[in-house]
């Protein structure tokens, strides 16, 4: 918690640098942009990505192994499968909702003419699914191929599992990565909060008051929609599902929270938000590795919400009136858009343009929320790993083999269990 509070005194300090710097000294802003903010940032970043590939391979190899069972495998594979695929429906019904009722596209007088975009070609979902088998592993490391990554280091716990005593030397060695990975995980999250000062001077400082007060209800919706997301979805399923105080995951999970709001990736954030939720919400090394792992790849309800009210927005502001048949093709193509993408560099943008094309809507309007996207990217990225976190806890709990809370936050309900 220390260092979460460290972590958010940068981000004020950097928010108050970078609007100052911006309506008071441009010129002053582009130097210290240049030299200062985005070094810090880009350090910070590549630290933290640095360690992403040892950490999928490493923890997933030994969840697998700690798993054992194909049939257990399987099933908690579907548990959390069938989970991001539902709450990702539920995010984009739940901002498309908000969009309808306060119409932040309409009456803005947005100029539409000078909006240009080029939307990036995803590739089709059977593409993407067939890809997950890597021709070359090596490869697929040096690449960042995390479907990849994922399904060859399961493919090596397997094996191993299946194998016992014969590799235990092997075992021992991951066992040892894995400490050494975490030391450096701690090592690292010291350059935190220089990191986060950089990363949002820079993001709010580029882009500057007006430009944030002219999307501002755009803004409003995508980050109303993530609170309700958040509270009533995750917060519900950890209540209903994962038997323990919703408050209580929060506060525990909220370093991880923050890391995430300042780097804007999941997957750069990914080694935190597994060492959180293994020692602050007990959830077991196995299980948080594979569920946590997988949603750092294919989880992007916050993307989705993005999504749902940018698709409402653009229509708004070019004066288009969408059917119920179009709004409900918006959701199927945004949950399957989630695991076709799932791979690809900019998923966000790229998803964002297949859900306007299948609806007949300009891709060119993506433009027009191009200019917030990634002040909203950060907090939506935040949101992301707070499901991968609230799946890990569900999908423990319903396995039985969720740890007991320090502080004893278990609904009253399920202390029998």
């Amino acid at each position: 918690m220390k260092l979460a509070r460290n972590i958010i005194i940068a981000l004020i300090a950097g928010v108050v640098v970078g609007l100052i710097l911006n309506l008071f000294a441009p010129e002053v802003f582009g130097f210290m942009d240049k030299y200062l903010f985005k070094p810090l940032g880009s350090i910070f970043l590549n630290l933290m990505k640095m360690l992403v590939i040892p950490v999928v391979f490493v923890s997933i190899a030994l969840g697998t192994v700690g798993i054992g069972d194909p049939k257990k495998l399987g099933r908690i594979g579907g548990k959390t499968i069938g989970y991001f695929l539902a709450t990702t429906a539920i995010a984009i019904v739940i901002a498309l909702s908000l969009a309808l009722m306060l119409k932040p596209g309409a009456g803005g007088n947005f100029d539409t003419s000078g909006a240009n975009y080029e939307a990036a070609e995803a590739p089709p979902v059977m593409d993407t699914l067939l890809g997950i088998i890597p021709t070359n592993p090596v490869s697929a490391m040096a690449e960042g191929n995390m479907l990849q990554i994922i399904f060859f280091a399961a493919l090596v716990g397997f094996g191993i599992a299946m194998l016992g005593k014969r590799v235990e030397r092997v075992t021992e060695l991951l066992e040892q990565a894995n400490e050494l990975i975490m030391y450096l995980i701690t090592f690292v999250m010291k350059f935190a909060p220089y990191g986060a000062f950089g990363l949002i001077a820079s993001a709010v400082g580029s882009q500057g008051f007006d430009a944030l007060q002219a999307m501002g209800m755009y803004m409003g919706v995508v980050l109303g929609a993530l609170l309700i997301h958040s509270i009533v979805v995750y917060g519900g399923t950890v209540s209903l599902l994962g038997k323990r105080n919703p408050i209580w995951f929060f506060k525990n999970f909220f370093p991880a929270q923050v890391v995430a709001f300042s780097t804007a990736s999941s997957a750069a954030t990914l080694p935190i938000s597994m060492k959180t939720a293994q020692e602050r919400l007990k959830v077991p090394e196995s299980i948080s590795s594979f569920t946590q792992s997988l949603g750092a790849t294919i989880n992007m309800d916050g993307t989705a919400i993005m999504q749902g009210a940018a698709v409402v927005f653009i229509a708004q502001a070019y004066g288009i009136e969408l059917s119920m048949g179009q709004l409900l093709t918006v959701v199927l193509t945004a949950v399957l858009a989630s695991i076709g993408t799932a791979a690809v560099p900019g998923a966000g943008l790229i998803m964002l343009a297949m859900v306007l094309t299948s609806v007949g809507l300009p891709v060119e309007g993506i433009a027009l929320v191009l200019g917030v996207d990634r002040l909203l990217d950060m907090v939506r990225t935040a949101v992301n790993i707070t499901g991968d976190a609230a799946c890990a806890v569900v999908v423990a709990q319903t396995e039985g083999v969720l740890g007991e809370p320090d502080d004893g936050r278990v609904l009253a309900s399920t202390k029998t269990i």
